[in-house]
């Protein structure tokens, strides 16, 4: 403590030098306007970059918290919004009205993905104790990811859009003519929509969106746009070449989809496949 005091009395002259500056400053800042209004707009613009530089510090950490948040949140409205969406056939309504609001949703985030094989797959960070079970569709803001194909616990396997087993039943959203998207494991930007008959008229740019008849997404669910249109060899079908709208090499947090009559519709179908069984 001695060594302090000696020290600062050392320094006597320079800090008596330093107070008075300081105080001569105020004086001049306090009673001067024009000299006020520089050191107030100054110090503001200091005080506010470095506000700002903190701000972006500590919101940098809490990135991945927000877009958790965020994901679940969309993910509820999906679900708000899926249930206050109204059937357009009002006959199919008054069958049976809970058909209108069947879809359920989920957020989920991708921590594993491979995107340079011919059958790629996707792990995602929720599973059984989640309430995710096999069958369930995968997508996000952009478009269609793929399908659950098993669960564990707390984790999920997802077979990728980008695998050649895997096929989307789709739809072009101007023409309602639907058919099949299909990854022929070359490009993980584009796809092909098969079975589209020859006589269909189909132009580039022209949004395909999921038709709604495998039970595993809801109708409407962006898949990409139409990119190239040619007669290709087959002799009855189009040979469409689609714009993927999801950047596989991107993907970060998704939405499941589960329809709760899917096992019911399923088992309806397998019947009349069977008529004997």
């Amino acid at each position: 403590m001695q060594q302090i005091f000696l020290f600062l009395y050392r320094l006597r002259a320079f800090i008596l030098f330093l107070i008075l500056e300081l105080l001569a400053l105020g004086i001049i800042f306090t009673h001067n306007s024009p000299q006020g209004a520089v050191y107030f707009n100054s110090s503001n613009k200091f005080t506010g970059r470095l506000l700002s530089s903190k701000n972006n510090f500590v919101s940098y950490f809490t990135l991945y918290s927000a877009n958790q948040a965020l994901a679940e949140k969309n993910a509820s409205l999906l679900n708000r919004l899926d249930r206050m969406t109204p059937v357009v056939d009002s006959a199919y309504i008054a069958l049976d009205s809970t058909l209108s609001n069947n879809f359920n949703f989920w957020s989920a985030r991708v921590i594993n993905n491979s995107i340079n094989l011919s059958q790629n797959f996707i792990t995602l960070d929720k599973g059984k104790l989640d309430g995710v079970v096999e069958g369930m569709g995968v997508f996000n803001e952009q478009g269609i990811i793929g399908r659950v194909k098993g669960t564990s616990n707390h984790f999920s396997s997802v077979i990728s859009l980008l695998h050649t087993d895997l096929l989307i039943s789709s739809k072009i959203k101007t023409t309602e003519v639907f058919g099949s998207i299909k990854w022929d494991g070359i490009d993980s930007s584009e796809a092909k929509l098969l079975y589209v008959p020859r006589h269909v008229m189909v132009e580039p740019g022209q949004e395909i969106v999921t038709s709604g008849y495998n039970a595993v997404f809801p109708e409407g669910i962006p898949v990409g746009k139409v990119k190239e249109v040619s007669y290709g060899n087959e002799t009855n079908y189009l040979d469409i070449t689609i714009s993927l709208g999801a950047d596989f090499s991107k993907l970060n947090f998704v939405y499941l989809v589960k329809n709760d009559l899917r096992e019911e519709m399923d088992s309806l179908e397998i019947e009349m496949v069977n008529p004997s069984q």
